[in-house]
């Protein structure tokens, strides 16, 4: 097995040959008993999943212990960040069914109780990392769930701690499925001409769209979804 002292240069090294991994200052590497920590700031949802993959792959490393967070494209304090994705959970049709609750302070409120609800959904924020606890019925509910947090531009992370009850054992179907969700869902990317392949957690985007902008928001749109560990954009404008 590795040593600390080969793994450290090692994870270092794999963190400068990707070049979509734009540190903004040092991102610190820290490892004890084959756990490794990575923490820092990064621009894009994209190094941040590229910087954890990349590492997670070093020889010796047993778990990643993942603290990297992504630069919020808008500034936003904890509380409105929190009423944002309350906002946005409580209004998804998909789930409707859930009891949301929110922490604010130590305390918990329940922000809304259906009459048989299916699922739970409690939702935190502290400096600007959202986590997301509790239950819900699918797959598919836990990764939109999470979408809905990377959605407010004052996210810098989402902790997406939601299990499956009952459990369901999760697939690349899943995934396709899910990735192929959220894009119908963003109102500003047309993916009625997108097609999406999943394979060994990596997303492949394929098809086109009508306007360049929607190349960069569609791609994003994937690496948001939980479980996705690259993404690769195939996409062209008509």
């Amino acid at each position: 097995m590795s040593s600390n002292k080969d793994i450290l240069p090692a994870a270092r090294a794999a963190l400068r040959t990707e070049s979509r991994i734009r540190p903004l200052g040092r991102i610190q590497l820290s490892l004890t008993d084959g756990d490794l920590t990575i923490e820092g700031e990064v621009d894009h949802i994209a190094a941040k999943k590229l910087a954890v993959e990349a590492v997670a792959r070093i020889p010796g490393v047993v778990r990643i212990i993942d603290k990297l967070h992504v630069h919020p494209a808008v500034p936003m304090g904890d509380g409105e960040i929190l009423d944002h994705v309350r906002d946005a959970l409580v209004q998804e049709i998909v789930l409707a069914s859930c009891l949301v609750r929110v922490r604010v302070k130590g305390r918990v409120e329940i922000v809304r109780e259906p009459p048989r609800p299916h699922g739970n959904i409690e939702i935190g924020v502290e400096n600007g990392v959202v986590t997301l606890d509790g239950a819900v019925s699918g797959p598919g509910e836990k990764r939109l769930a999470g979408v809905l947090a990377w959605w407010v531009p004052g996210c810098r992370d989402v902790v997406n701690g939601l299990s499956i009850s009952p459990p369901e054992q999760d697939s690349e179907a899943a995934v396709t499925d899910a990735v192929l969700q959220v894009l119908e869902k963003d109102p500003f990317v047309d993916a009625s001409s997108i097609h999406v392949f999943t394979r060994d957690a990596t997303v492949t985007l394929t098809g086109t769209v009508p306007h360049s902008a929607e190349l960069k928001l569609a791609e994003d749109d994937a690496w948001y979804v939980f479980g996705v560990a690259r993404v690769m954009n195939q996409l062209e404008v008509t």
